[in-house]
């Protein structure tokens, strides 16, 4: 069946197809390195500098409200603490040279080079043409920031963009399904896709005591059974919330239209299984667990 730019899958294909050339930065050695250089502590606190330095100097309070998944103590254990060690225009910096270095290590340079990749980033950068700041305030911050002249900085400066502009809007989702931060990841990683529960808790700063508690609202709800598995209401509710997140995120990929969607999904998944093969991911964190 043919798909068009404004059907929901071909949206949601493009940007999986993206997603993980930006994602991938936090999870480079490049990117730990280039930050601890500044005086921050690897980890927690070089994820939420790197990710929330585009909104400025803010507080623990911003920096949970707009991650929504993650712990506000493990937060505030970080911030602003980090903005008295690197200035948030420093780690601006130094994330780009991160990005830099380990896009050309997992790619290579001939295909950072390449003109493939110079017609992906002007695709990409041409479906953030329709992206919309209103009451998304990661994509928004990003926005602000100068567009990088090389090719593969670009690309990943517009994945970053359309990354955060469908995250923004999937927090209203979330929100407006009464779903917390937390039990937003438990019910997430309870359809078996993406990271393990055990290294989710641990990496947003979630007790084994807090998790269970979710579990059991999630249960109360009719939203999880007893062997934490999604109900059918639960899975209901899953996929309701990612068409909601589809419904407001169609903007960008309707402007770029379906022929501009079919070439940057098949360009950037091409980088990104590139990605995948040279390691971007720690793969013992993958997987249902």
């Amino acid at each position: 069946m043919t798909t068009t730019a404004s059907d929901p899958r071909a949206s949601r294909r493009c940007q999986n197809t993206l997603n993980p050339l930006h994602s991938s930065t936090y999870f480079s050695p490049e990117f730990a390195a280039e930050l601890s250089r500044l005086g921050l502590e690897p980890g927690s606190m070089t994820y939420f500098a790197g990710r929330a330095a585009p909104l400025g100097a803010v507080g623990a309070g911003t920096v949970t409200a707009t991650f929504y998944n993650f712990n506000h103590d493990l937060v505030a254990r970080h911030i602003p603490r980090a903005w008295t060690i690197a200035t948030p225009e420093a780690v601006i910096d130094a994330r780009l040279r991160a990005v830099d270095t380990a896009l050309t290590r997992l790619l290579g340079a001939d295909t950072v080079a390449s003109p493939e990749m110079a017609e992906a980033a002007a695709l990409a950068l041409r479906a953030t043409e329709a992206c919309d700041r209103a009451a998304r305030p990661l994509y928004a911050a990003n926005a602000d920031l100068p567009v990088p002249p090389e090719p593969h900085l670009a690309l990943w400066h517009a994945a970053t963009l359309l990354r955060e502009h469908r995250g923004d809007g999937h927090l209203a989702a979330l929100v407006a399904a009464e779903l917390d931060g937390l039990e937003a990841i438990v019910s997430h990683t309870a359809t078996g896709k993406g990271f393990t529960p055990r290294f989710v808790q641990a990496s947003r700063g979630w007790t084994a005591e807090q998790w269970a508690a979710a579990q059991d609202r999630l249960r109360e709800r009719g939203l999880l059974d007893t062997a934490g598995e999604l109900t059918d209401a639960g899975v209901e509710l899953r996929r309701d919330i990612e068409a909601a997140t589809d419904r407001v995120d169609r903007a960008p990929y309707e402007h770029l239209g379906a022929t501009g969607v079919a070439r940057l999904t098949e360009l950037a998944g091409s980088f990104t299984q590139t990605a995948l093969a040279s390691g971007a991911f720690p793969l013992e964190h993958f997987g249902k667990g």
